[in-house]
């Protein structure tokens, strides 16, 4: 296997396949194109750039990343390819933007992540790149997990007491997605449902202790919410052990709801009519009207 690098400002990748050069070409305009929107980025933050630009910190763009990263996995889903290279393009540019101001403060540069990044996905990678072997995903994963306790190891990390498995998780991402990872990782070491069905009968146990909860009379808030939490997270398992995943599969409920609804308040203005002026009956046959109509389209 032959290989050769691409500098991108500094940066030293190996490439594979250079004998293609329609390949070749490709990368090489790819880092040109990345090496300019770099050196953009650089020019909005000079002291005789963009006002704006020079006053953004960390925790100024932080819900714009967020922000990009939502409209890149919305267009995705909508199968909207213009959009999708849009915001891949908009999500790229936060990227820089963060690069930008740790390369200013000397924390690191944005060639300092890309390398690190590839020298990761190298190693984590021996049954691509090396002479190990993973023929299931589930191999891989539990490759995955040994080659990061490996390196915690090599970094010193293994001999404090505090490290978890689930330290990886950012305690900071929504909560459904930290669910989905934590129990993630978890499984990947064992720790795990066999079967869905054993999954729906936890369900079904915190149903029960929930309705519990709500049926008593001295009723505390504290444990409904506690018990819901509870539903909530099993919830969760149920979906990673069916494949799906359940900040996607939520934020599709959500877009039902948004047109049913939606359909609701058509029907309201086609007779002119308010929330008030109609019962929950009313509007309930509206919902099902919704519901009738999504089923003929498909």
């Amino acid at each position: 296997m032959k290989f050769a690098s691409i500098s991108l400002v500094n940066l030293q990748l190996p490439l594979l396949n250079v004998n293609n050069k329609d390949y070749y070409f490709h990368l090489k305009t790819l880092m040109k194109k990345l090496e300019d929107l770099i050196e953009m980025m650089a020019r909005l933050r000079a002291p005789n750039g963009c006002p704006w630009d020079r006053e953004q910190t960390y925790a100024s763009l932080a819900p714009m990343l967020i922000e990009e990263a939502y409209e890149v996995i919305e267009a995705a889903e909508a199968e909207d390819w213009n959009e999708l290279r849009d915001e891949l393009g908009d999500l790229l540019f936060q990227l820089v933007f963060y690069g930008q101001i740790a390369s200013e403060a000397g924390h690191f540069r944005l060639q300092d992540s890309i390398t690190r990044v590839h020298e990761k996905m190298w190693r984590r990678h021996p049954h691509v790149f090396g002479e190990e072997t993973a023929e299931t995903t589930a191999e891989v994963l539990v490759n995955w997990e040994a080659i990061k306790a490996a390196e915690r190891k090599a970094a010193g990390k293994a001999e404090d007491s505090s490290q978890s498995l689930l330290n990886g998780v950012s305690k900071k991402i929504p909560a459904l997605l930290e669910s989905y990872q934590l129990t993630t990782k978890a499984a990947r070491v064992g720790f795990d449902w066999a079967q869905p069905e054993q999954v729906i009968e936890k369900l079904e146990e915190e149903l029960g202790e929930l309705q519990a909860e709500i049926e008593r009379e001295d009723r505390n808030q504290n444990a409904v919410a506690e018990e819901i939490g509870d539903l909530l997270f099993v919830a969760v398992n149920l979906a990673r052990k069916l494949g799906v995943e359940p900040e996607n599969a939520l934020k599709a409920a959500n877009r039902k709801f948004r047109r049913r609804f939606g359909h609701i308040e058509k029907r309201l203005a086609e007779q002119d009519k308010a929330f008030a002026d109609v019962t929950l009956n009313e509007m309930d046959s509206y919902w099902d009207e919704a519901k009738k109509i999504e089923k003929q389209s498909t």
